[in-house]
């Protein structure tokens, strides 16, 4: 597994990530929790919320939907954040990254390593023992 270091624009991602969850945070409804921030090849960076409710639909879910609306097929890097997780960053749950596996498996994301260090990982390096579509 390679590991990146962070860089100016990761930063800039988290930050943009709290924004779009600061301006759009229900507390106590809990339906817009998380923000995502994501980084195109072609250097566009869209944001998103989750929308929670009975299938409730992750950050990263609906900022890579918005991307890929927008006709965005290239994808760099990717940033979920909370403002009360350590360093704002949360590591993507296990549907996030099956889809981010299938949509782009070497999309940079940026995770704590548990040692309380931001580094990026390719998705494919998230999922061991990944589910992959049978083509026929």
């Amino acid at each position: 597994m390679e590991i990146y270091e962070l860089n100016e624009v990761d930063k800039k991602l988290i930050k943009l990530g709290l924004e779009v969850l600061a301006k759009n945070f229900d507390d106590g409804v809990y339906n817009h929790t998380v923000g995502c921030a994501l980084l195109c090849k072609n250097g566009k960076i869209y944001t998103g919320v989750n929308c929670d409710g009975i299938h409730g639909s992750c950050a990263e879910y609906i900022t890579m939907g918005t991307a890929i609306s927008a006709g965005e097929r290239e994808f760099d890097t990717i940033v979920a954040v909370h403002e009360k997780q350590p360093d704002y960053v949360i590591s993507p749950c296990g549907n996030c990254r099956q889809m981010l596996y299938e949509y782009c498996p070497d999309i940079k994301v940026i995770v704590n390593d548990g040692n309380g260090k931001l580094i990026k990982v390719r998705a494919r390096d998230l999922l061991p023992f990944v589910w992959e579509p049978v083509i026929c």
